[in-house]
Parts: C-alpha cells; sequence; structure tokens
C-alpha cells in the first residue's frame, strides 16, 4: 500500500518527465513502439547527447528501461499501463481545455 508521501512523489517524478516538450514527445514515441536511441534521435531532430539526457531523466523517473539487444539498447515503457495513462492524460486535459464552461474565460484569462 502507498502512503500519501510515496504517491505524492510518484505523481511529482511523473509530473517531472512531463514538464519538458521532448520528453513528452519521447513518451508519446515509445508509447507507439521500442526503440533504439539513435532512431529516437532522428525521429524528434535532436542530438543524441541531448536525447541521452532526456532518456537519462526518464529512467530516474521509472518511466522508460533500456533492454539490451546485442551492443546496443532498445528503450521502452517501463509499464504498458504507462501508455494507458498517457493516453488518459492527454484526453482529459483535451476534454477539460474544449470544456470551457466559464463565461469570463477569455476575458479574465482563467479556467
Amino acid at each position: 500500500m502507498l502512503t500519501l508521501a510515496t504517491e505524492i512523489e510518484v505523481l511529482a517524478r511523473f509530473g517531472r518527465a512531463l514538464a519538458d516538450p521532448i520528453r513528452c514527445r519521447l513518451l508519446l514515441a515509445l508509447r507507439e513502439a521500442p526503440a533504439h536511441p539513435a532512431d529516437l534521435a532522428d525521429q524528434l531532430g535532436i542530438s543524441r547527447t541531448r536525447l541521452s539526457n532526456h532518456l537519462a531523466c526518464l529512467r530516474d523517473c521509472g518511466l522508460v528501461v533500456a533492454v539490451p539487444v546485442g551492443r546496443r539498447a532498445r528503450y521502452e515503457l517501463a509499464d504498458p499501463r504507462l501508455a494507458h495513462a498517457l493516453d488518459d492524460l492527454r484526453t482529459a486535459v483535451l476534454a477539460v481545455e474544449a470544456d470551457r464552461t466559464c463565461p469570463d474565460a477569455d476575458e479574465k484569462g482563467c479556467c
């Protein structure tokens, strides 16, 4: 059973991972299929050094794992449920954004 402190730490790690657009793009790419770092760097249009730093962050957050394949490593989501969580979160945020029920939202910049 998770304690409240542990639950907060888990959510904070997930939030840290999602706080950067490149890490979001990485998670979405790995949601589609596991991939090698060189392929991910090409797909995202970033340097391998920059990619390596972001993959390290995602590994430290416990969201991705490196699977040895011969002399190379292939990255994938640490748990298949993360793909569903990403989909659910993305869908929920889009739904909330589309359902701006506050009549003053545009004028006041709220909601």
